[in-house]
């Protein structure tokens, strides 16, 4: 796909019923952390995930997806080198195409907020071993969150030459940041964005100038759903608890069991084939 179709974007996705939604327009899925921490847990992306949970997350995502390339943010690996191999099995075994391993030491926090502190690069190295290693055919997407340019300059170099399939510089400020990385290293680049991150907003056009090639958008699904069912809600307050305005700007009953019903159709489908 990547070398075939050019910047490739990855629709962050935050439940089984997005996951779908998103299928129908873009070509391939990002689990994103951030976001299912937000609607599993209901809380920040600082290091609540559990593994298992995350395992049986992208299981049900390919019961209803079964054809879609699907990304997965495995966070730090979950622990050590160990741990993290078991995670990586685990997760291809479930059916994900692909994880992005970060070198982030614990409390981890999503990469486009403050507070960050990184493993020596040593330590990682170790990890993304034990994960290449592990791993069948599954892309592995190595991330880093230094914020000093050099020294994520040094650190994609390593991770290309470890053998990950991409590398990733999360939370990056400037685009000659971007530039530079596809100057150090000839594996793709993953570049990711999210409404109100730390990096630029760019279109797939731009990024494909730059050199990257995984397009991940973390948040989409998951803001969209905030703001719509936020409004929806204060319009029906508003109404004194007439369904009457949310008739004519949300789905009706039809609607949303009609989609559902094609979530039922492809999961037959996908069990046929297996």
């Amino acid at each position: 796909m990547l070398s075939k179709n050019g910047p490739t974007p990855f629709i962050g996705i935050y439940d089984t019923f997005s996951a779908a939604l998103a299928a129908q327009h873009f070509p391939a899925l990002f689990v994103s952390g951030f976001s299912f921490g937000a609607s599993h847990y209901g809380l920040p992306d600082i290091g609540f995930i559990a593994w298992s949970d995350l395992v049986d997350f992208v299981l049900r995502i390919r019961r209803i997806v079964p054809n879609t390339p699907l990304l997965v943010d495995m966070d730090d690996g979950f622990g050590d080198a160990k741990i993290a191999s078991h995670v990586t099995l685990a997760l291809e075994q479930a059916g994900a195409t692909g994880i992005v391993l970060e070198d982030q030491r614990r409390p981890r926090r999503c990469g486009h907020l403050g507070g960050k502190e990184i493993l020596p690069l040593e330590e990682y190295l170790d990890k993304l071993s034990a994960v290449l290693e592990t791993r069948r055919d599954l892309f592995v997407v190595a991330r880093t969150d230094a914020g000093d340019e050099d020294e994520v300059l040094r650190r994609v170099a390593a991770f290309e030459k470890a053998g990950a399939d991409a590398v990733l510089a999360d939370g990056i400020l400037s685009l000659e940041t971007l530039r530079r990385i596809r100057e150090t290293v000839s594996c793709p680049i993953a570049f990711n964005q999210m409404a109100g991150g730390k990096s630029p907003v760019v279109d797939l056009a731009q990024l494909g100038e730059l050199g990257a090639n995984v397009i991940i958008y973390s948040t989409p699904t998951l803001f969209a759903a905030q703001k719509t069912i936020g409004d929806s809600l204060a319009l029906l307050k508003s109404a004194n608890g007439s369904l009457s305005p949310l008739l004519e700007r949300d789905c009706i009953l039809a609607d949303c069991n009609s989609q559902l019903e094609a979530h039922l159709t492809a999961a037959k489908e996908n069990n046929r084939h297996v």
